[in-house]
């Protein structure tokens, strides 16, 4: 009897262990196949880069996903891997992340030779404006938006601070009235700004012309707005970025497969048949 009540006691752990990882698989594998069927609707290769904001508890520990040298490293090689005649889609859901690995993604999706979409479903704000940027055409969702690319200069107080807002201190004090550690940091300031702003001219030149990437680089980079300040698609179009609205119904339910961990006080709730459902869009044949 006691051996019986081992074994079960066993089969338990195992199954505890176990689960997850499977479950894992089975969502990874339903990821997988709706991939594919983007894929064929697009005639592109299909590439995603989606990162959840929010928190997830591993032992009490928070985490969040960015961009970092790890998705750079994927993402150039599945550029590498796709034939130059071959068109990319890269589904982008970001909260920003490292700029070295957001540029080297901009550049690398740029140089490709075939057309590149960005689709954005909901948000890409910072390094993943950047690399919307880079697309020759950016798809949105009505609300989805992008954000400003300022950059932020690492600080051991404040954790981030803005580089435009370390230059106008300095500005409006007065050099003679700071100390050397705010001239250095504003003059790293400075410099993070102008690579940016020359960045961005790069990325859209051939899109808008220079004159006018020169315009636009200097609104996003220059801290005109907060960091998270929302960019929608209409107020891009006003600054001249070209954005498509709308994007394919199935990148919605492939959002859907990127599920949160359970949190113990769920903020959002609703019946899960909605009272609306979109019709797929059919496939034209011949």
């Amino acid at each position: 009897m006691f051996d019986i009540f081992w074994t079960i006691l066993t089969y338990i752990f195992l199954l505890l262990f176990l689960w997850p990882q499977i479950k894992h698989r089975m969502l990874q594998s339903e990821r997988l196949k709706l991939i594919r069927n983007i894929e064929e609707k697009t005639n592109s290769k299909v590439v995603t880069l989606i990162h959840r904001q929010e928190r997830i508890s591993l032992f009490g520990i928070p985490f969040y996903r960015y961009i970092d040298i790890e998705d750079c490293e994927q993402i150039l090689r599945a550029i590498r891997m796709t034939p130059p005649d071959k068109p990319i889609t890269l589904i982008v859901h970001t909260p920003g992340g490292l700029v070295l690995a957001a540029t080297q993604i901009a550049l690398a999706l740029k140089s490709h030779p075939a057309k590149k979409t960005v689709i954005i479903p909901h948000y890409a704000m910072s390094g993943g404006t950047l690399i919307a940027l880079s697309a020759d055409e950016i798809q949105m969702d009505p609300h989805a938006v992008l954000g400003p690319v300022d950059p932020q200069l690492s600080d051991p107080k404040a954790g981030a601070i803005p580089a435009a807002s370390v230059v106008k201190a300095v500005k409006l004090k007065g050099r003679e009235r700071v100390d050397d550690e705010t001239l250095i940091k504003a003059d790293v300031a400075e410099k993070a700004i102008k690579q940016l702003e020359e960045l961005i001219v790069e990325l859209i030149a051939d899109k808008v012309g220079v004159e006018r990437a020169r315009e636009i680089a200097a609104t996003l980079a220059s801290g005109r707005w907060t960091h998270d300040y929302p960019l929608t698609p209409k107020k891009l179009q006003e600054l001249g970025i070209p954005v498509k609205v709308g994007i394919p119904e199935e990148v919605y339910y492939l959002m859907d497969l990127y599920p949160q961990a359970a949190q113990t006080k769920p903020s959002v709730e609703y019946i899960p048949s909605p009272y609306y459902i979109p019709q797929r869009p059919q496939r034209q044949t011949g």
